[in-house]
Order: C-alpha cells, then structure tokens, then sequence
C-alpha cells in the first residue's frame, strides 16, 4: 500500500505557474511509476503525466507537453508537478497516482491521493 498526499495547488492568473508536491509513504515508492491526473467539474479524470521510477522516461498528454514538467526526488520519496503557462480551462482537482500502467486507451492507478484544486482565473 502506498499512501500519496498532495500539496501546492491554489489560485493563479492565467499565464501563471503553480508547483504540485506528493509525498510518498508505505510500500517503496522507488518501485513505481509515478503520475498526475486532474479532474474538472463534470468531466472524467485525464491523465497529464507520467515518470519511471529512475526518472529517466516521462510522458505527457499532449495538451500539456511544453507546459509542464514532471519530475521526482526518490531520496525523499516525492514526485513533482511544475506547470507552467496555465489556462483557465485547467482549473480541476489535480490528482497524484502510484502504480501508472497504461492500459489501452487509457493510464489507470492503483493508488491515489485525495488531489489539490488548482484554479486558474481569466
């Protein structure tokens, strides 16, 4: 079992950058591939990004790539979220998650925080 807390999320103008931070606890963090989703009112989860556990491999949807940067510090057993350029439209509950696989036509997790609001104002 893994336990994953997020924090930084918050309000930001359009244009603006905001950090994400998971803390890890349980089961050895450095196993797993670690990822971000995010969850806008009315929508289902998306997935934004994902990084391997030596943090050599990431990967990114397409509607962020440019934008944000993935990243994680197993000595401390945290994964990062730096999002850059935000949009108004990227306004959701971002969600931190253990154990990514890609399970076609989706990326599915076995393990979830309880996810930071990041709102983006016009």
């Amino acid at each position: 079992q893994v336990q994953l807390v997020e924090s930084g999320g918050g309000l930001v103008q359009a244009g603006g950058s905001l950090r994400l931070s998971c803390a890890a606890s349980g089961r050895t963090f450095s196993n797993y591939v670690m990822g971000w989703f995010r969850q806008a009112p009315g929508n289902e989860r998306e997935f934004i990004a994902a990084i391997t556990w030596s943090g050599g491999n990431t990967v990114y949807a397409d509607s962020v790539k440019g934008r944000f940067t993935i990243s994680r510090d197993n000595t401390k057993s945290t994964v990062y979220l730096q999002m850059n350029s935000l949009k108004p439209e990227e306004t959701a509950v971002y969600y931190c998650a253990g154990n990514v696989r890609y399970r076609s036509p989706n990326y599915v997790a076995a393990y979830w925080g309880q996810g930071t609001q990041v709102t983006v104002s016009s």
